[in-house]
């Protein structure tokens, strides 16, 4: 299987996240990209060079006001008397229709909407790369390949059109399935990450092009707790083209694979002949976050589900943090679906 992955990706390094009202050092680090490129190798992948498709594919889903933002705001940032060492909000807009200020204070509030995003002096160019290894990986399905892996990080199916959050700061996921859908092909993102992918659901929460299909944590109790309930269906035109199917915590394999068999059906019935799986591993019983118990060999077995739509696929990483099975599971979700 094609994999990708530019060197640019591990410079971001983010110090802190607050959780509980605890400031902690931050889970997505860029150790990651060591484990899971050695998890990619052992299922066969192998590397391919990213090449640089512009803004263009990034801009159609991303604001140029929010792009400027990202682009421009730790350099701002650092001309603050007395600033912390990572761009970190303290104050945010009640809605997104509130006025837009100059202050670089006001605009983090209103660009990130938590403090799990951290701006620091290389995170623009490591999400832009990130960003493009997730449209190489597009580009691989549009030139005839069966399925490819994007060694996305930072993450993004937390980030909204002009809104970072969740370690997110480029939704690669909608990225790389906008420019397949603008390609001619029919998308479903499929998005098996413990935490719900509210950026990507409301990205296309109004369109109709491309399916939003989301398994994850129940998150009445849990990150992103406002997004991601099963009555949320879409509006407008994409009314009817978002799933979500909640899990309770502490489920495991038998749980997430009967709702896989929702998912997968309704991405049948959506006549999808291209899927974007956003590959979460953070459900894993191993990992930090400790929300689901899915193990190695469910993450094979949910692989092995996907991979039986036989339409060209996707696998864009999110989440998934450090911890002695991360490397083993994505070994084992590449190589199930390869099975």
């Amino acid at each position: 299987m094609r994999a990708y992955l530019h060197e640019e990706q591990s410079r971001h390094n983010p110090k802190y996240f607050m959780a509980n009202g605890l400031i902690k050092p931050n889970p997505e680090a860029p150790e990651r990209v060591a484990i899971l490129e050695a998890g990619a190798k052992e299922a066969g992948c192998h590397f391919h060079p990213v090449n640089n498709l512009g803004m263009g594919p990034i801009a159609a889903i991303h604001s140029p006001e929010y792009l400027a933002f990202l682009k421009n705001i730790y350099p701002r940032w650092s001309r603050i008397e007395g600033n912390g060492e990572e761009v970190i909000p303290n104050i945010h807009p009640s809605n997104r229709a509130d006025s837009y200020p100059k202050s670089v204070v006001g605009q983090s509030g209103y660009h990130q909407a938590d403090t799990a995003c951290p701006i620091g002096e290389h995170t623009w160019r490591s999400a832009y790369w990130s960003a493009q290894t997730a449209l190489n990986g597009a580009e691989a399905l549009i030139s005839g390949e069966k399925s490819a892996y994007a060694l996305a990080r930072p993450p993004g199916h937390h980030a909204f059109g002009d809104l970072a959050g969740g370690f997110c700061f480029l939704n690669n996921s909608a990225i790389a399935a906008n420019h397949l859908s603008r390609a001619g092909f029919r998308t479903a993102i499929l998005d098996v990450d413990v935490h719900h992918g509210n950026g990507t659901q409301g990205i296309f929460y109004n369109r109709s092009d491309v399916l939003t299909v989301s398994i994850h944590a129940n998150p009445e109790r849990f990150y992103p707790f406002f997004w991601g309930h099963a009555h949320e269906r879409g509006v407008d035109d994409g009314l009817g083209y978002n799933l979500n199917l909640p899990l309770e915590r502490g489920l495991g394999n038998d749980a997430f694979l009967a709702a896989l068999d929702v998912a997968i059906d309704r991405i049948s019935m959506f006549g999808a002949d291209a899927l974007v799986i956003a590959l979460g591993l953070d459900a894993s019983i191993d990992d930090p976050f400790q929300a689901l118990k899915i193990t190695p060999e469910g993450f094979s077995d949910i692989a092995k589900s996907a991979a039986g739509l036989n339409v060209p696929t996707l696998m864009v990483q999110e989440g998934g943090y450090i911890s002695d099975m991360l490397g083993h599971n994505l070994t084992k979700f590449l190589t199930g679906f390869q099975s």
